[in-house]
């Protein structure tokens, strides 16, 4: 597919940062599109995303989306920026009241997983490289993921003194146990596809996770639109009821405690300088 249009926003090279390809057979791919760094999280590409979002709600004969990363990962998670001004700046850091509720039930930085969702099609993610942090979080937040072998991935937020607040939280609990969701979380540790695919968090496995991901697109995109659209809106009630939308709030309510305080300055500031962590 040739990409012909780009969500607003652009890098400090004016290269947009979100790339929306045109619409084949109802299927459209778009792309996170920071390459040069492993297309890490900044305000700017949330703002994209947002755009993105909005730009297919309005595609007339839109049925299928496939959202991908550009270059060598899928989301490393939030740009070592975006840690530098947690320190400097506290919980304004990213520019943006996270106690807002900008997208309906989300705020914008929870938009970049829950907007998924909310979109009234089905989404599929090819994963490859890494998905760590709010990477993992917007992974999350299409239908499926497909997802390359050796793909790392890592609920990593208490790494750095913090609790996943992308709309993370909203979507795990869907997919894996609770134990396994509170041990990724407490350790932060690193895992792999096969794990990924173990606790729920991966659809499937595939060596070329795009080609199978377009397949798939395909394949919902021959189906009845509307009924599509109505399956999606039916899913989405379902886990609404399990108590999805509370958590947002909470993930907003407990990050804004945590952000700019002294452990996560401390995480912050041990992470980059590595070396062990000192809480007092």
């Amino acid at each position: 597919m040739s990409t012909q249009t780009a969500a607003a926003a652009a890098t400090e090279t004016d290269a947009p940062i979100m790339l929306i390809s045109d619409l084949v057979d109802g299927v459209c791919e778009v792309s996170l599109n920071r390459p040069d760094r492993l297309n890490a999280i900044t305000p700017e590409l949330m703002r994209a995303i947002a755009d993105t979002h909005e730009t297919l709600a309005g595609m007339a004969g839109l049925r299928a989306v496939v959202l991908k990363g550009s270059g060598r990962a899928f989301c490393s998670g939030l740009d070592k920026s975006g840690f530098q001004r947690m320190k400097t700046e506290g919980r304004g850091s990213l520019g943006m009241d996270i106690m807002n509720r900008t997208h309906g039930p989300a705020n914008m930085a929870q938009n970049c997983c829950w907007g998924w969702r909310e979109l009234g099609v089905p989404v599929i993610a090819a994963v490859h490289g890494f998905a760590l942090g709010g990477g993992f979080q917007i992974a999350l937040g299409p239908d499926v993921r497909i997802a390359a072998p050796g793909t790392k991935f890592s609920v990593m937020e208490l790494k750095w003194g913090l609790v996943p607040d992308m709309g993370g939280m909203a979507v795990m609990r869907t997919l894996a146990r609770g134990d396994v969701i509170r041990k990724l979380t407490y350790t932060a540790e690193i895992f792999e596809t096969d794990k990924a695919l173990e606790y729920g968090f991966v659809t499937e496995i595939a060596e070329d996770p795009l080609a199978r991901a377009r397949e798939l697109a395909r394949e919902i995109a021959s189906k009845s639109p509307t009924a599509m659209r109505a399956a999606k809106e039916l899913l989405n009630i379902s886990d609404e009821e399990a108590g999805a939308l509370p958590a947002l709030l909470a993930e907003s309510r407990l990050q804004k405690d945590l952000i700019g305080k002294p452990h996560n300055i401390e995480a912050v500031n041990a992470g980059v300088e590595g070396r062990p962590a000192v809480y007092e």
